[in-house]
């Protein structure tokens, strides 16, 4: 009976925790639901290199209370990200993809494509 009541509230508590232990922490460049997440904060891209599968969604969020930009060095300007927004982009192609802030050049980053 004890065992029982141990084991119960042990599925209870981690019921509650929410998540798995394979669940990716926010900010890292893990697949969560198919997508590659990027974060914004303190005017970094976090993380700064990314790793995506062809065919994969980016997606930035802006944590920041400033707008950023994820502009590539040799491609589409994403678009503007106000405080709490997101971009998506999926990769069609393998390569590395230079990006950064084309309102703070100083932000930079880049997403290898494999």
């Amino acid at each position: 009976m004890r065992i029982a009541l141990i084991s119960a509230l042990l599925v209870l508590t981690l019921a509650a925790c929410g998540g798995s232990a394979g669940s990716p922490a926010p900010g890292t460049d893990a697949p969560v639901g198919g997508a590659v997440q990027v974060g914004i904060a303190d005017f970094a891209y976090d993380p700064q290199s990314a790793t995506a599968s062809v065919g994969q969604t980016v997606t930035w969020t802006n944590n920041d209370s400033t707008p950023h930009t994820v502009t590539f060095d040799d491609g589409p300007d994403l678009g503007q990200i106000g405080n709490g927004g997101t971009l998506t982009h999926t990769f069609a192609a393998a390569g590395e993809f230079a990006y950064q802030c084309s309102i703070h050049p100083s932000m930079r980053g880049t997403v290898t494509v494999q």
